[in-house]
């Protein structure tokens, strides 16, 4: 992958958005509903686009919130529904737009008062109190954030009352629902005006940072944390978790600097990721340079995306962790820290994450849950308490409170990064540290994912691939121990491929967005051995891909 000369550096004001026009083609432009690229379509997390090229714009808005409606309907969902937005220019004005259609359509709507910002975590966690011990009146929620996209772009997530992302089942009645209802320009979409809208009795007001933050005792030592003064860094990379870091340092008392208080739809202030765009990924070293480059003035430094579903775990000795590396430190940790969590509670991973988890959780005596890709398939185990703890290679994750019961079922970058700082306080070494520890006994894993182009027929052959068209017996050398097209957890499609043997592993996947499948690789003994793993890998999808053009 070509990395960007400019990758890294300050955004020249030229790739600067205009969020005038941006928000002014929101509202102006029509979907062509013939491109099935302009149409709804929910991905892992929702459906994202841009006003700019007709994938997300008001049209769209009205459309989902009116079929989340109906959907609510039929399954008699007649709570609250908690709605949250990130600091993305069209979060703003879709949240507008839904709210518009929800009290024409008499939901009871809750919003962050004073038109404030409020992340993925803190819905999850708003619908779950709300339904402890309840079986009638049942709430649910919609997060307005393409989570870390560039600034031009714009999403929308749907959360049922379990509080986490919506199974495919319910994404796709909606889904459906809304591109019926675009194809009839939105006629049978109820809607009143934002003022009367947001004076309507349906709609309240309330404060839903206060609750989240004071609640944060419940799933961290934030005790140990405070007495411990560890001296942490946050840069929220300008989205909607500044004001919950704010209150956080000010409600527990923490040595705690927010490095970058700054809230602007443009996102100046970011470095550019890898391919020269502004993306707010706090998995990116490229994204996170600013951060990266004050490592030594704190214990910890911490970073959360637009929507704070993610974060990025910055230490003094390693710089910007590798998700998958700081994932199994955070497991180490927890199952050796967390006594009253039942030893029956598995760990849940998505497939492509890394085997090192696989090792730590083998290690320790507990059940592993792996998983295609999808948060989703997390939520009702976090719920239920089947899981203790579940995590993407993508830097997403969540874990249940110290007392064993449900904190988030969604993903939460806040709690991952207080948990980063708990660790140093509690046993006083950086997860970097913790790392290293775990890799000399358990090996050192070498990762990687690369894309390479593909057709519409090729990626169609990829997801129909059998573990039996794969005819090799060794991988790199070693006898080949699994040849996956379900996931061993729950044996859902991965829509793809993995082949395992002791040592290393890879995966090839086609991509949801792009006319690209994705290639991740691991080996646990070198840099070496991860290319011939690599060249392997992409030899069978170059098999794939021939097979698919005869």
């Amino acid at each position: 992958m070509a990395i960007h000369p400019l990758a890294g550096k300050p955004a020249p004001t030229d790739v600067l958005i205009d969020v005038d026009r941006l928000e002014k083609t929101y509202y102006e432009k029509r979907p062509d509903v013939d491109d099935s690229r302009q149409l709804v379509s929910f991905g892992t997390s929702g459906h994202r686009g841009s006003p700019l090229d007709g994938t997300l714009n008001e049209a769209h808005i009205l459309a989902i919130t009116q079929a989340i409606c109906e959907f609510r309907s039929s399954k008699r969902i007649t709570g609250p529904l908690f709605m949250g937005k990130d600091t993305h220019a069209v979060s703003g004005p879709a949240e507008r737009s839904a709210l518009e259609v929800l009290a024409a359509n008499g939901v009871e709507t809750v919003i962050q008062r004073d038109d404030g910002f409020t992340p993925t975590p803190s819905i999850s966690r708003a619908i779950l109190v709300h339904n402890r011990d309840k079986k009638d009146r049942l709430a649910d929620g919609i997060v307005v954030t393409p989570s870390h996209n560039p600034p031009g772009d714009g999403g929308f997530k749907y959360n049922p009352p379990q509080g986490g992302p919506a199974d495919t089942d319910v994404t796709d009645w909606i889904q459906h629902r809304a591109n019926e209802l675009l194809r009839e320009s939105n006629r049978s979409v109820k809607r009143i005006g934002y003022d009367a809208a947001l004076k309507s009795p349906t709609t309240h007001e309330n404060d839903l940072l206060g609750p989240y933050v004071n609640d944060l005792t419940a799933v961290i030592d934030m005790d140990a944390i405070r007495s411990a003064h560890v001296k942490i860094g946050v840069d929220p990379l300008g989205g909607a978790a500044l004001p919950y870091w704010e209150r956080i340092a000010e409600r527990y008392r923490l040595d705690l600097t927010v490095v970058n208080d700054k809230i602007d739809p443009t996102f100046r202030f970011m470095t550019l990721d890898h391919d020269g765009k502004i993306r707010m990924d706090c998995s990116s070293p490229y994204a996170m340079a600013s951060l990266v480059g004050l490592k030594d003035r704190f214990q910890i430094a911490v970073g959360n995306d637009a929507d704070s579903d993610r974060h990025g775990i910055v230490t003094p000795s390693l710089g910007l962790m590798n998700p998958n590396h700081y994932l199994a430190v955070a497991i180490h940790y927890l199952l050796t820290h967390r006594p009253e969590w039942s030893k029956d509670a598995a760990v849940g991973k998505t497939l492509v994450s890394s085997s090192l988890i696989d090792r730590v959780v083998e290690r320790l005596g507990r059940k592993l849950f792996e998983v295609p890709v999808g948060f989703k398939w997390f939520s009702q185990g976090l719920f239920d308490g089947a899981l203790c703890f579940g995590g993407e290679e993508s830097a997403g994750a969540s874990f249940l409170c110290r007392d064993g019961t449900v904190w988030t079922t969604d993903k939460d970058g806040i709690i991952l990064s207080l948990l980063a700082a708990e660790i140093i306080a509690t046993t006083g070494r950086d997860p970097s540290v913790w790392y290293d520890e775990l890799t000399q006994e358990l090996g050192r894993p070498s990762y990687a994912r690369m894309d390479m182009p593909a057709t519409a027929a090729q990626k169609k052959a990829l997801k129909e691939l059998r573990p039996e068209a794969v005819k090799a017996q060794k991988l790199a050398g070693e006898s080949i121990t699994a040849k996956l097209t379900r996931a061993p957890g729950n044996g859902a499609e991965i829509g793809g491929l993995k082949v395992a043997a002791r040592s290393g592993w890879f995966a090839v996947r086609p991509s949801g967005t792009e006319d690209l499948c994705k290639i991740y690789a691991e080996s646990l003994r070198s840099e070496e051995h991860l290319k011939q793993i690599q060249d392997e890998a992409l030899q069978i999808a170059q098999s794939v891909f021939a097979s698919s053009a005869s």
